[in-house]
């Protein structure tokens, strides 16, 4: 498994900030505008990490301590998911707990860098994402449980390995379905997309995710974006797993089909952030409830 490491990182590292570009360009192009560039976020790294940062004499270790957690967090999730033909390179019994919590550290530590800052508007934003977080876990729990079930086993690699043979079987066919639309569901809410948040947006007193981070700025700014961009290739890679085609024996071709099955998905994200608004903030329980209930029902078919 450690020979898939280098090529792992690799594909995380360079591939996962062109996602978030093909969603703004993907915006861009449904309303009729020519956007910025697909590397956008490259070009914005680069000149976040030669600036300066502005820190508040208030803070502590803490409010440093949280852009460092949210970077490399994304990291060690991603070693205990295959990346198409590059199999996890770590995988243990019950690592999908630790997938699920090692996502809960980071946004522990985001939320205390928040807290840190004495501001009442980002404990406001820190307040929201705990709940929402809280609402959205049952639901990913549920939907592994489901993989236990349908894969036989409770490592997440053989899980996401064995998906594209399940999928048309009669039995667990329905159920995986269900729980590839809990999932979109939660990674759209865990990555702070709409319809549950605006990554744009920084004026109104319905942010979640983008109030905690406003008093970042310089590096520490670049490795929130940075892992954010992150989280969201990790998570996806667990959604487009429900749908890449029979596994061949060319390790190229396969990783080709994830690539590629990546991409489709950060413009599907980007279409329904073109045809939806933002949800109130009283109606976003109600969507992760239904997305648990509905996962709850996936699970009942396939005991059935």
């Amino acid at each position: 498994m450690l020979s898939h490491l280098l090529p792992h990182l690799i594909l995380l590292l360079l591939l996962s900030p062109l996602l978030t570009g093909i969603i703004t360009r993907t915006k861009a192009v449904i309303a009729g505008r020519r956007g910025a560039p697909l590397l956008q976020l490259y070009f914005d790294l680069a000149k976040l990490f030669r600036k300066g940062m502005v820190v508040s004499s208030t803070t502590t270790w803490v409010f440093r301590a949280g852009p460092v957690a949210g970077l490399v967090v994304p990291v060690l999730a991603s070693l205990f998911i295959p990346f198409g033909g590059i199999r996890a390179p770590f995988s243990f019994n019950g690592d999908l707990v630790l997938f699920v919590y090692l996502f809960a550290l980071a946004r522990f530590f985001t939320v205390l860098a928040a807290l840190d800052t004495g501001s009442s508007f980002e404990g406001m934003g820190a307040a929201r994402e705990a709940t929402f977080a809280c609402l959205a876990e049952p639901t990913v729990f549920v939907i592994f449980i489901v993989l236990a079930r349908v894969s036989g086993s409770l490592t997440l690699d053989a899980m996401l390995s064995s998906l594209q043979s399940h999928i048309g079987h009669p039995a667990a066919g329905v159920p995986l379905l269900l729980a590839a639309v809990c999932l979109f569901v939660v990674v759209l809410a865990e990555n702070c997309r709409i319809p549950f948040d605006d990554p744009n947006t920084h004026l109104e007193l319905t942010m979640i995710h983008e109030v905690m981070v406003l008093d970042h700025s310089g590096p520490d700014l670049a490795l929130i974006l940075y892992g954010a961009a992150m989280k969201f290739f990790v998570m996806g890679a667990l959604l487009v797993s429900f749908f890449l085609p029979p596994q061949p024996t060319d390790i190229v071709t396969e990783t080709t089909a994830f690539v590629g099955a990546m991409l489709l998905l950060a413009v599907a994200v980007g279409l329904v952030e073109s045809a939806m608004a933002r949800l109130r903030l009283i109606r976003v329980p109600q969507l992760l409830v239904g997305t648990s209930l509905l996962s709850c029902f996936a699970l009942v078919l396939l005991l059935r």
